[in-house]
């Protein structure tokens, strides 16, 4: 696997500090950028100010620092996991319909489950199987669009992806998470460290949703917090809503239609 970043926004911090200050500032973003670029607006209370502004969660001005990535040599599983992010990130990936592999034996992604199992030389049987059905196609004149249909999804891919920072969070918080299966998990680790590398203020943004920066807790099932190794430091919800109800708070239940009329009646708490 190979995950490198090949870009980002440039002066993404200085980015960050016009978006938000945009929102909060009666200045105009000229006059801000006019304060930035003048340094009238020092690097440490640019800093400082974009720590603060994360912590509440907004989020929307994220979307303005975007990266580029290349990533090389993961499965198909894999792709079919991250193209179900759609907002925010594009892809370019390697067509199996125009590139012809024509490797006596092709490559694979080889989970280290099957090896564990003892079933590594079965699962390279069956490469060799399918290398040999896929290259004979080819031969045969049976188009690589066609041939492709016999490739497994153990079959590596590339892509170069596009993504910006507020969805960047949204993967790192459920791809990071130890319930995301392990490939996925490893390339989203490696991009946060290629993030960690060129801006290391944005990195302790991007962790698992129970992360301090994040949800602070976990939310899958308790079965699945007690065999996660953070959960030795992460409270799960569970916990949460037990120290709610010891607190002489009401027990959790379903909201009422009444309750929910006020909730969208009041015109501001």
């Amino acid at each position: 696997m190979e995950v490198q970043l090949i870009d980002y926004a440039a002066d993404p911090l200085a980015k960050l500090y016009g978006a938000y200050r945009t929102c909060y500032s009666p200045d105009t973003p000229n006059q801000i950028w006019e304060k930035i670029r003048g340094e009238a607006i020092t690097k440490e209370r640019i800093r400082d100010f974009i720590n603060a502004r994360l912590a509440t969660g907004h989020s929307s001005p994220l979307e303005q620092v975007v990266f580029w990535f290349a990533i090389a040599g993961v499965s198909r599983a894999l792709s079919h996991q991250l193209v179900r992010h759609r907002i925010g990130i594009s892809f370019e990936q390697q067509s199996q319909r125009y590139v012809r592999f024509k490797e006596e034996r092709l490559d694979y992604v080889l989970p280290d489950s099957w090896k564990r199992a003892g079933l590594a030389d079965d699962f390279e049987s069956v490469v060799r199987q399918i290398s040999a059905a896929y290259s004979k196609a080819l031969q045969a004149g049976v188009p690589a669009e066609d041939a492709r249909f016999v490739l497994p999804n153990a079959a590596p891919t590339n892509f170069q992806i596009m993504v910006n920072f507020a969805e960047m969070q949204h993967i790192a918080d459920v791809r990071l998470c130890v319930r995301a299966q392990w490939e996925i998990r490893k390339m989203v680790a490696r991009m946060r460290l290629e993030i960690k590398r060129a801006i290391p203020e944005l990195a302790p943004y991007l962790q698992p949703k129970c992360g301090e920066n994040r949800m602070g807790y976990c939310d899958e099932s308790l079965e699945d917090w007690q065999k996660c190794p953070l959960g030795k430091v992460r409270p799960h919800k569970k916990a949460l809503f037990e120290l709610y109800e010891r607190e002489g708070r009401r027990q959790l239940r379903e909201l009422s239609d009444s309750e929910f009329r006020e909730v969208e009646t009041r015109e501001q708490i």
